[in-house]
């Protein structure tokens, strides 16, 4: 029998609040009026692409025959549970001050292992001891933030063709002006730069010291069985 990672205990843990969520929301779809059951389905429809989610590295990682490293997989369950359970079913974003700005700089550090994690892809054994450790950090820096880039692109393009506000440019329908209007999008990019630069900074000492540093964010093949 496979013996169980911290990662899959966590897995468990958070698929079982969010069945339980689940369960709880089709009772709702169930008892509430048809005129107003279209916020709790739309629910329902978070939750149930939340867990397809948390999923999904596992069924790629079973396809492609390789191990997820512990780290990245830990970091993106708890982003996962952050966004999708505790800020979108019960509410964090708007409840706890700054939510969104923490998940961001969890983000921002996901993506900056992963951006060491790619470094282990593209370079193996003797070529990876060849790659100046200043080298390596500058790029897991700028793979996290350029990613974090990119998302606010997603939010202006989105924001302006359905007229949403995930950029945080108005209250309550009324358009902010000046500085106001950028607070948002200018504290995304700094809590994405925050995020990456710790990431980056803690991996320029760990490689500095030992290059196997790098051995948690690599992706590793599993032998097929003959």
């Amino acid at each position: 029998m496979k013996k169980w990672r911290f990662y899959n205990y966590l897995l468990a843990f958070i698929l079982l609040s969010m069945l339980l969520s689940l369960t709880l929301t089709v009772v709702a779809v169930s008892t509430v009026p048809v005129t107003g059951r279209g916020k709790q389905l739309f629910l329902l429809l978070e939750i149930i692409l939340g867990v397809v989610i948390l999923l999904l590295p596992q069924w790629i990682a079973r396809l492609g025959h390789f191990e997820l490293p512990e780290i990245l997989y830990v970091l993106f369950l708890l982003f996962i549970y952050g966004s999708v359970y505790l800020g979108t079913v019960y509410q964090f974003y708007g409840r706890v001050p700054y939510w969104d700005k923490i998940l961001h700089v969890g983000s921002a550090m996901l993506l900056g292992c992963l951006g060491y994690a790619l470094i282990g892809v593209f370079f193996r054994g003797k070529q990876l001891t060849q790659l100046s450790p200043l080298f390596m950090s500058i790029f897991a820096f700028t793979f996290g933030l350029s990613v974090g880039v990119f998302w606010e692109f997603y939010e202006f393009t989105f924001d302006g063709l359905l007229g949403l506000d995930m950029q945080r440019f108005m209250v309550h329908g009324v358009l902010l002006q000046g500085r106001a209007a950028l607070m948002d999008t200018m504290g995304d990019l700094i809590a994405d730069a925050l995020g990456t630069f710790a990431v980056a900074a803690l991996g320029y000492i760990g490689i500095r010291r030992d290059v196997h540093w790098l051995d948690k964010f690599m992706f590793r093949k599993i032998p097929l069985k003959k």
